[in-house]
């Protein structure tokens, strides 16, 4: 490494311009990367914008006038692996909940019942499946989903650490005839056609459906397949795809995965925004700005943990999204004083709120919000689901909060695609709060808006993002949760097979954030491709 020095504000230690590796952005993907990186002898400086780290997977004080701290942008952990945790020495772990989901509805007779399915009770979700439909159709047909996820998940899962094989190579790997059938109904296929195939009740049929709709705008039969690589990404998880609460919050993640950074050496600047990547033959330039000042320094490899857009700038290149690229989502946090009672007869309330809460989701009311939300108009009632963290882990609240009963709640709405708020977006996003206060009204016994804490203004402590709030806020492209287009596990391209899907046109330039190849969600997996992949090209 050269030893050329000089000044960098570090308190009042002489820091050097040449770096092995400099990382733009510092979200859990960029820290991943630094971790393994500095943790194989690399002198790793990392860059953020912001006054923290994190990026969308820092927790905050929502609302101030409360020790709370919420996962403003994320929310629960499937796609980290166990290897990224255990490689690191990751002092963070996540809790299972008991509950799956609910999902209220109303019998032919008017009675409010609810469909629970339960993480450690296959019988009772059995018993609430039969109560629903009458028989064990709806369970058998669900187990047989089921079965075929397991089937994908155990070819797609483990291939994630590594680097990219063909379609084709993949398509060789199946053996039995229900990994055949797997691949079929979800690499092949519409998503919609196999659970249409499958799954005859409404209600389950569109609680499954929602895997493939979270942050992505689409359809059941959606030419393009982006449902079936949204669906993929939600049920492969640790090959099980069960969603896990983080004990401490997202932070405590961030704050693990930091921690182990700076004892490996990594240097971490905040209130650090790059401008500018400037090319060059054996090493590139980092233009940053530091406490009033501009520094440049010099680096062997720069990793990007941005959206593509800002990928684009820092590199003077031009930049236009793709279609497919719009996010649809809306984050609504809320703190509350106490559960609401809920209608749903048999249903404690701590039961409808451990598991993901869907409310609006039926398959065919999700078409018919789809079809209106593309036309540029609010889908009435909209989608959501909701889940509550601190029925699962307190540890967000201070003791005082906990021990008085308060709780947060954190919904994301379906069907909110970006266009729907281009035009008159705040008066959009006031509506949108009121339709799903509305809906989280209309399935409890008592008021749920009067559950709300209240701020020192005697404001409800409810806090909305819309897509462009995310795009402002966190550099997500159109509102993108998952950064732009999700890629599928594999590639079509046979240029790109043994490559790790981080790979830029520039030598020594790489996407190390949900942009690349196999990102998107809280996995850690492009950080991980990016720092294997600078370290086998070195």
């Amino acid at each position: 490494m050269n030893t050329t020095t000089a000044w960098l504000p570090n308190g009042n230690q002489l820091s050097p311009t040449d770096w092995d590796v400099v990382i733009v952005g510092s979200g859990h993907n960029a820290l991943v990367a630094a971790g393994y990186l500095a943790q194989a002898g690399r002198s790793v400086l990392v860059l953020e914008k912001n006054e923290y780290l994190g990026g969308a997977t820092t927790s905050q004080r929502v609302f101030p006038d409360y020790d709370a701290r919420l996962s403003r942008y994320a929310y629960l952990i499937s796609l980290l692996p166990q290897q990224i945790m255990t490689d690191l020495s990751l002092d963070f772990t996540t809790r299972r909940r008991q509950v799956a989901s609910f999902t209220p509805w109303t019998s032919p007779t008017g009675e409010d019942r609810g469909l629970l399915l339960w993480n450690d009770s296959p019988e009772k979700s059995r018993q609430s499946l039969r109560e629903r439909s009458g028989d064990d159709s709806a369970w058998q047909g669900y187990q047989k989903l089921l079965q075929l996820e397991s089937a994908i998940a155990e070819l797609a899962w483990p291939t994630l650490l590594q680097p990219l094989q063909h379609r084709d190579w993949f398509r060789q790997q199946l053996r039995t005839a229900e990994q055949k059938r797997a691949w079929e109904a979800f690499v092949e296929q519409p998503l919609g056609c196999v659970l249409e195939e499958l799954v005859q009740d409404d209600v389950l049929r569109g609680l499954l459906l929602t895997d493939g709709k979270i942050g992505v705008f689409t359809h059941p039969h959606d030419p393009t397949l982006l449902q079936n690589r949204c669906f993929l990404y939600h049920v492969i998880g640790g090959g099980t795809g069960e969603w896990r609460v983080p004990v401490g919050g997202m932070q405590a993640m961030v704050e693990a995965l930091t921690n182990r950074c700076l004892a490996l050496g990594v240097r971490c600047l905040v209130n650090a925004p790059a401008h500018s990547v400037q090319r060059g033959a054996k090493t590139h330039e980092v233009s940053f700005d530091y406490q009033d000042k501009s520094y440049t320094v010099r680096a062997k490899r720069v990793l990007i943990n941005a959206g593509p857009r800002t990928f684009a700038k820092l590199l003077d290149e031009p930049f236009e999204p793709q279609p497919t690229d719009e996010g649809s989502v809306i984050k609504m946090n809320m703190l509350l004083r106490r559960l609401p009672q809920i209608k749903a007869a048999g249903v404690s309330p701590e039961q409808a709120f451990c598991g993901s809460l869907h409310l609006d989701e039926g398959y065919q009311q999700m078409a018919q919000s789809y079809t209106i939300a593309s036309r540029g108009q609010m889908p009435i009632p909209p989608p959501c689901e909701v889940y509550c963290h601190t029925l699962t882990d307190g540890s967000i609240l201070s003791p005082e909060l906990l021990a008085q009963g308060y709780h947060t709640l954190t919904l994301f709405g379906l069907d909110m695609p970006y266009r729907l708020f281009r035009e008159d977006h705040d008066a959009r996003k006031t509506q949108v709060r009121e339709l799903y206060l509305d809906a989280l009204d209309k399935m409890c016994r008592e008021s749920f808006r009067d559950c709300l804490a209240l701020d020192r203004n005697g404001q409800p402590c409810v806090e909305l993002k819309t897509p462009q709030d995310l795009e402002r806020d966190v550099d997500l492209d159109l509102g993108n949760i998952f950064h732009n287009t999700l890629s599928w596990f594999f590639t079509d391209d046979a240029g790109q097979v043994g490559q790790w899907g981080v790979e830029t046109e520039y030598t020594g330039i790489y996407r190390a954030g949900s942009s690349a190849a196999r990102g998107g969600a809280v996995s850690g997996i492009p950080g991980y491709n990016a720092a294997r992949c600078v370290l086998q090209q070195w």
